[in-house]
């Protein structure tokens, strides 16, 4: 087995310039293991890497994209006793700084798998690492949501946002929810939001007057950014906090009233530890436990549509178009 076949990009840009190609199968060094891809899922990073907007992060020439991954163990560094061929697993290895998971094989660090939820198909589990490690380090790690708090969740629907409303739910908070369609609202209520929000008709004095007693959240969990982050600073009640993800990096903001309220601001880049080859550990850890909160029940997936690793430019251009709710999941078959 000494070539493998893979979707990769020549060049950044549309997303028709991905390309079936035969690549030299990966080997892995003495931290690394080998996984056979049984899927992948299409986050922001992803199709923004693809269209050039984050080049530098982006792998080599030509280059294997997406971050997220499930499947089976297929060769071991000799330094990992962590896992053993035959173990299924998901993870966050590669698609920003090194090549990722559009492909037969993908090989990472150790560090930055672990072992795939049992209560769901394993190729489900492909839709988690990404969403949920930025979820979980947004609600766990900048912030710490204690049993009664009130927690606003914009984007309640989307793939952060979904994983969002049920940990926000699985640690006590009573969540208030935002979308801008029926739709939207109805999933982030499935998942358990008490609340819900049409911000598109609804102004932010008014939900906070109606779900928030008027005070202002306790934390509000913006995966979105740029213009949402200003309306979050209004949102949130004085002394609590704010937690965003790298999305809003670019946007240009008056901090006067975070300043004003004394505001914390947490910020997450989920994918920095892969990028700079640092604390990739973490990522695993952090999977574990967030297996066992699905094995438990608290947290599940959506999955909106499926493709196949032929379709990838076909769920870029949806990605790119919004007009999902949840994940989109693309299967090796």
């Amino acid at each position: 087995m000494s070539e493998m076949t893979a979707y990769a990009l020549e060049e950044y840009g549309d997303p028709d310039n991905f390309a079936e190609t035969t690549v030299e199968v990966p080997e892995p060094g003495p931290e690394e293991i080998r996984v056979e891809v049984a899927a992948t899922s299409l986050n922001p990073v992803d199709y923004k890497i693809r269209r050039g907007d984050l080049a530098d992060i982006g792998p080599e020439m030509p280059a294997i994209l997406h971050c997220d991954v499930s499947g089976v163990v297929d060769a071991v560094g000799e330094d990992v006793e962590a896992f053993e061929a035959g173990d299924e697993v998901y993870g966050m290895p590669g698609g920003a700084g090194r090549q990722g998971a559009l492909a037969e094989y993908v090989v990472g660090n150790a560090g930055t798998f672990a072992r795939a939820p049992e209560a769901i198909p394993l190729e489900e589990s492909a839709a988690l690492p990404v969403v949920a490690l930025t979820a979980w380090e947004m609600l766990a790690d900048k912030t710490t949501v204690d049993i009664g708090e009130e927690v606003l969740v914009y984007g309640a629907s989307g793939g952060v946002g979904h994983i969002g409303v049920q940990l926000a739910k699985w640690f006590g908070a009573e969540v208030t929810a935002t979308g801008s369609s029926d739709e939207k609202r109805e999933l982030a209520a499935e998942l358990g939001a008490d609340t819900t929000v049409d911000y598109t008709e609804t102004d932010v004095e008014r939900y906070v007057e109606e779900h928030a007693s008027g005070a202002g959240f306790d934390t509000v969990f913006d995966p979105i950014g740029d213009a949402h982050l200003e309306t979050a600073f209004e949102a949130a009640r004085p002394f609590g906090t704010v937690v965003t993800t790298e999305s809003s990096a670019a946007a240009e903001l008056d901090l006067s009233p975070m300043h004003m309220n004394s505001l914390e601001l947490g910020v997450v880049l989920v994918i920095l530890p892969v990028i700079l080859g640092e604390r990739q550990e973490r990522i695993g850890e952090e999977l574990a436990d967030i297996a066992a909160l699905v094995d438990d029940g608290a947290v599940e997936p959506h999955i909106d549509e499926r493709f196949g690793f032929d379709e990838v430019a076909d769920a870029h251009r949806l990605g790119e178009d919004g007009d999902f709710v949840g994940k989109l999941l693309l299967v090796n078959e």
